[in-house]
């Protein structure tokens, strides 16, 4: 177990990556704010869902969810159709437009990353990626992909 000195760091270092985040955000154009960039990634990586296992992994509340998906649906990113296992319910997934936005936004990230981080090796990206993915796993978070390492 380390040491609580470093438990405090850890704190201060987690709380300053909201300037990583904000970087990231400038990133989104003006008419995909971030919930709507989230709500697109989520479709892209677990494909088509409802609403409420949306709200799940987004982690917040079902009202919120579906403000973002009314804001997505709108711009064409997002369909709904009717759930053939329950005619209540609706299903959301990715339009063509959609995967164009995200692919888009994941360009741009790649770009941004690349650039701020250009004097990193290889191992040192890859570790950070491995310990960011176990941070978020360690903090219940269901969305958490621990990558393999090439060791």
């Amino acid at each position: 177990m380390a040491a609580r000195s470093q438990y405090e760091e850890l704190a201060r270092q987690v709380s300053a990556m909201s300037a990583v985040k904000r970087g990231v955000a400038r990133l989104l154009p003006s008419e995909c704010p971030g919930g709507s960039a989230a709500v697109l990634a989520l479709l892209d990586r677990y494909g088509e869902m409802r609403l409420s296992r949306l709200a799940e992994l987004l982690a917040v509340d079902m009202s919120v969810t579906s403000r973002h998906v009314a804001h997505v649906v709108e711009h064409g990113w997002v369909e709904r159709t009717a759930d053939p296992d329950d005619r209540r319910s609706r299903i959301l997934r990715l339009t063509p437009a959609g995967r164009d936005l995200l692919d888009d936004l994941g360009r741009r990230a790649a770009d941004l990353f690349a650039q701020n981080l250009k004097d990193w090796t290889d191992d040192e990206v890859g570790q950070l990626i491995t310990l960011l993915a176990r941070l978020r796993a360690s903090f219940g978070d269901c969305r958490a992909h621990i990558p393999k390492t090439n060791a």
